[in-house]
């Protein structure tokens, strides 16, 4: 009888391995001890979603699972040039010879003329909208002075932005003989630092494009992020592919004041991956909400000025103060805290205290402006109070 219980144990044991293998068997044990019940049901090996102020994660699968991402290494070859930028050291309209290097770099390109020269604003828009590599190697060669040295200053910024487990091996995302990867929570973050700057959204928003090179040649731009054209408020994105990385996605998308990003590494076919980022975005929209109580410039009330001839000034928000929220969540009252009185000299716009607030049981805070100019009292202002009194 024993014998016949264990022989029958056996078989049930064999008859699981048939039907689910070693390999499914542990994608479902990462399903449910770290991602819980998921709210959308995943397509590619590794998946985030957050919201893009914050950076407060509304989905996640396999978020922190390494793999290759492909072309969409460029998001952090953007930043840096958009860095070099903000810091002097280079210029939109700077023209840049092209390497040889450069102009035989494969893959996805806008065609470089080797010895002919490009400015950086029409080289970025090619990262951007086409995931040009040999407009990625000829910015990586001037900013740096080696592809070499921007790879460094690439996984330096990784480590800035808390990028705990990415490594890059070259500025574009095509196969390396050494190591390179990245996780959906990475690409995320690289994302969302990006799109911090405005310019970035210009490019991004590109649909199609003739460009013209210096000899006159054209050569057509076609947006590889699709949901562009194809997803209402989508405001920019990077694609990638390779068949180590499969097929990847990390795209922003705004409606109604909120603002999210979604990405996907490893997807299984490129049409699956636009799909899975538009769901992600669909279940932000539907279940989550970005109420605004004060915008940017809005007065909040007036603050006394000491040492001032205007006695008192209107002061303002310095940025949104917003709540990211469930649909549906409770609403906790706002409660602004303003400085009682300010000192002179003061010009609009300075930075006068913070208005700090409740909310979801967290403190907050955000800068209080000067809405006009007070300056400081003189002698004669002083003369004038005090015979003013009498």
């Amino acid at each position: 009888m024993k014998k016949k219980v264990l022989l029958t144990s056996l078989l049930m044991a064999l008859a699981l391995l048939i039907v689910f293998p070693m390999g499914m068997s542990a994608q479902a044990s990462c399903y449910a001890l770290t991602d819980g019940d998921l709210p959308l049901q995943p397509n590619g090996f590794g998946e985030c979603l957050t919201e893009y102020y914050t950076g407060e994660v509304l989905y996640q699968y396999n978020a922190d699972a390494k793999h290759e991402i492909a072309s969409m290494v460029k998001i952090m070859t953007a930043n840096l040039i958009f860095e070099a930028i903000d810091e002097g050291k280079i210029t939109y309209d700077e023209m840049i010879t092209i390497s040889p290097q450069a102009s035989a770099m494969g893959g996805s390109q806008m065609f470089l003329d080797a010895g002919a020269s490009y400015s950086v604003n029409d080289l970025l828009k090619g990262i951007i909208v086409v995931s040009a590599n040999d407009a990625s190697y000829a910015m990586a060669e001037r900013i740096a002075g080696s592809v070499d040295g921007f790879v460094g200053m690439m996984n330096d910024k990784a480590s800035q932005l808390g990028m705990n487990n990415t490594k890059f091996a070259n500025c574009t995302g095509l196969p390396s003989e050494s190591e390179q990867y990245s996780t959906a929570r990475d690409v995320n973050i690289m994302t969302r630092s990006l799109m911090s700057h405005d310019k970035y959204f210009e490019y991004a928003g590109v649909w199609m494009e003739d460009y013209q090179h210096p000899s006159g040649r054209i050569t057509q731009f076609v947006n590889t992020n699709k949901l562009i054209k194809q997803y209402s408020g989508c405001k920019g994105g990077k694609t990638g592919y390779t068949d180590n990385a499969g097929h990847c996605l990390s795209a922003c998308a705004e409606r109604n004041g909120m603002k999210v990003v979604a990405t996907i590494v490893g997807g299984t076919d490129s049409k699956s991956r636009f799909n899975q980022v538009r769901s992600m975005f669909d279940y932000s929209f539907a279940n989550y909400v970005n109420k605004i109580f004060y915008r940017k410039g809005d007065v909040l009330g007036s603050v006394q000025v000491k040492k001032s001839p205007i006695k008192s000034i209107e002061v303002a928000c310095g940025e949104d103060i917003t709540k990211f929220s469930k649909v549906g969540a409770s609403s906790e009252d706002l409660q602004i805290v303003l400085p009682q009185e300010i000192k002179a000299p003061i010009k609009k716009g300075d930075v006068v205290g913070k208005a700090v607030y409740q909310m979801d049981g967290q403190e907050r805070s955000v800068d209080i402006i000067a809405m006009q100019d007070a300056k400081k009292s003189t002698f004669l202002d002083f003369i004038k109070d005090v015979t003013g009194e009498w």
